[in-house]
């Protein structure tokens, strides 16, 4: 196994176009790859689980410090690695940027940890020779951090190219792996929180083939390779995670997938299905009946961009609706919330959604919460059913919220799951709005030891099933 962090000196650079492509290139080469992800994002690992796995299906897997210990960031990292040829991890921003100061939380901190070389990506537009300074910095800054080479990005022609190696041959060490010229087949339009995700994206499939036949074109991927085989050695993951804890499926969680809902953490998924949940999926687009469940997940994503056909497809809400207020198990965040409302308002157009959440949800051009996390439970949160099962551990929850939409019009008497720390919520103090068996907040939750809110679900909807003593789910009822 060998492995690589990609980073860039800053946000924009076109790394995540440029590890797409190169995923993709390498396992046209016959590589097995493992992608990961630094930080909370859902957009980018979309992609690179799409480069990695076009036929037969992939994960990307997200390292953030802010959620995870650092125990559990290379645990999951040698989880699975174990069985890829290259391991690939995206970075976010630049090498250096995080929230510290002192960078204990920055892609470089992480590639140090995971003793991974950096390639940067540099968007090369409008520079030459000030390219050499820029990365002698990145030289000096940190000596500790191990940069093995640059990508030149969004190179305007074979001018500009021979300026740029010549200005980085002669003032750095830094070997130049490759050289991209710009192309508007490479990249992805972006929108109010990034790159439009990849099952909202129709050639999303051509896209990803063509990066992939530019960057193997375009950049030298035997000395990519050569370059993560000489990574530092991983220890192996350790034999108490939670892959290993699976149990048999005795409950079953419906999860919306399509382009309005797609934001799911791959580990999270896999911690409900260790802790006894068969994922079964459905679309809220096209589909008229919930799938036969117990419980239901409704993720994030842009319901926003799909308002219109959420509101046509009004057989399928009316029976959501019906069965949460039966007393369906459901989690929801922030687009699954802003589906639950009454109605989404943006750009002049308004439509209504399902109604259970006595509330509107209006889009704003600016951010409406934005960032790291920090929550504190209350001792009745609905998932606690005993002092053995609790869900939560610590002083605070960690966890991330990005979304322009604010619910508005909302009853003043709602009951919450959390108290806010550290972030916006619902109204910027409380999140997580608790009617009947829902909770549905806009900050998103991740599966960890800090927050084992997978599990303490599971076993919530499982509580909820066995109460039933045999009756039809709230499902199949309001079916």
């Amino acid at each position: 196994m060998g492995h690589i962090l990609i980073s860039a000196a800053h946000k924009s650079s076109g790394k995540t176009m440029v590890t797409t492509g190169l995923v993709r290139a390498l396992t046209l080469r016959g590589r097995r790859v493992a992608t990961f992800k630094k930080g909370p994002d859902y957009i980018d690992p979309k992609w690179l689980a799409a480069a990695a796995g076009l036929t037969s299906g992939g994960s990307c897997y997200n390292l953030d410090f802010h959620t995870q210990t650092d125990d559990e960031i290379k645990d999951m990292f040698a989880r699975h690695s174990a069985n890829a040829d290259i391991s690939i991890i995206e970075g976010n921003k630049g090498l250096h940027d995080g929230v510290d100061v002192e960078g204990s939380n920055s892609n470089a901190a992480l590639a140090k940890m995971l003793g991974a070389p950096v390639i940067l990506v540099i968007d090369a537009s409008g520079i030459t020779r000030g390219i050499a300074p820029l990365l002698k910095g990145y030289e000096v800054f940190d000596t500790d951090v191990n940069i093995a080479g640059v990508i030149l990005n969004k190179v305007m022609g074979p001018r500009h190219e021979e300026k740029l190696i010549a200005a980085v041959e002669r003032y750095t060490n830094i070997p130049v792996l490759g050289s991209i010229r710009r192309n508007a087949k490479l990249n992805v339009d972006e929108r109010h929180i990034g790159l439009i995700p990849n099952n909202e994206y129709p050639a999303a499939r051509t896209r990803i083939e063509t990066l992939g036949e530019q960057i193997a074109a375009q950049v030298d991927l035997d000395r990519i390779e050569a370059i993560a085989a000489s990574a530092a050695k991983m220890a192996p993951a350790q034999a108490s995670d939670i892959a290993s804890q699976t149990v048999r499926p005795d409950v079953r969680i419906a999860i919306a997938k399509d382009p309005a809902f797609g934001f799911y953490y791959a580990d999270d998924l896999d911690a409900l299905k260790a802790a006894g949940a068969q994922l079964v999926y459905f679309n809220t687009l096209n589909d008229v009946y919930l799938p036969t469940c117990d419980g239901l997940f409704l993720g994030g994503g842009f319901p926003e961009t799909q308002m219109k056909r959420l509101e046509a497809n009004k057989t399928l809400r009316t029976r959501i609706k019906a069965a949460i207020e039966a007393g369906l198990p459901t989690y929801a965040e922030c687009g699954g919330l802003m589906y639950l409302s009454r109605s989404i308002s943006w750009h002049e157009d308004k439509h209504e959604m399902v109604g259970v959440i006595p509330g509107d949800t209006t889009m704003h051009i600016r951010p409406q919460g934005r960032g790291y996390v920090q929550l504190h439970p209350p001792p009745k949160h609905p998932w606690n059913i005993s002092e053995e099962a609790c869900a939560f551990d610590g002083e605070y929850i960690p966890a991330h919220e990005f979304h322009h939409s604010r619910l508005e019009n909302i009853d003043t008497d709602l009951t919450f799951a959390f108290e806010v720390l550290r972030g916006q919520g619902v109204n910027g103090t409380h999140d997580g709005i608790v009617m009947h068996n829902m909770v549905a907040g806009y900050t998103h939750l991740r599966s960890t030891s800090r927050c084992r809110w997978a599990e303490a679900f599971t076993a919530f909807v499982r509580q909820k099933k066995q109460e039933r003593r045999g009756n039809p789910s709230p499902a199949q009822i309001a079916g």
